[in-house]
């Protein structure tokens, strides 16, 4: 991995497909992007970051992330729903975050969301500066779950997403989980 430069503001960003060879690769990336946040709530574990990630895992809704038309620095996911996009992943390698390339992502997950009139639903391990990020970013929280926050961002929205009412665990993790139509324990 290449040291970034200072700002990537003059680095135009883009999504390139992965293949199902790069499997490895991505976990590693993701490994890399969560460790802080999951040893913060206790629940850093390889093996089972790996597993959930692998069992999820569809090439053909996966996209590397790439600056400067040629440094990887993250990979991002976004599965179909019938009323909704999942931005199931959404990493940037630790070395690399901080410097816009998320909101840049984004911005190309926003317009092929509104292109095809779909709003955009995502979970966010809680206490995880992730958080934040939807939020500055126009998704509204409407759901917590027992270690994941979940969010959405309505199609069209130039700000936040259209209010819905936050409930606070009313739900099990399962029926969270089949609602946001992911796989279980988030992580």
């Amino acid at each position: 991995m290449q040291n970034p430069a200072a700002s990537t503001a003059h680095l135009a960003v883009s999504l390139v497909p992965v293949q199902a060879s790069d499997a490895e690769a991505l976990v590693q990336l993701r490994i890399a992007a969560m460790r802080e946040s999951l040893e913060r709530l206790g629940r850093f574990d390889p093996q089972r970051a790996r597993d959930r990630f692998l069992s999820g895992f569809v090439p053909a809704h996966t996209r590397h992330i790439v600056v400067a038309g040629q440094i990887v620095v993250g990979f991002v996911a976004v599965k179909p729903g019938a009323t909704e996009l999942l931005l199931d992943h959404l990493y940037i390698h630790p070395t690399w975050q901080g410097k816009g390339i998320g909101a840049a992502v984004l911005r190309l997950v926003f317009c092929e969301a509104d292109g095809r009139q779909r709003s955009i639903r995502v979970g966010a391990l809680k206490e995880s500066a992730s958080n934040r990020f939807y939020e500055r970013h126009g998704f509204t929280l409407v759901e917590r779950g027992e270690y994941d926050n979940y969010y959405v961002r309505a199609a069209g929205s130039s700000g936040g997403a259209q209010a819905l009412p936050v409930k606070d665990a009313a739900r099990s993790t399962s029926e969270l989980n089949a609602a946001f139509h992911i796989a279980p324990d988030r992580n």
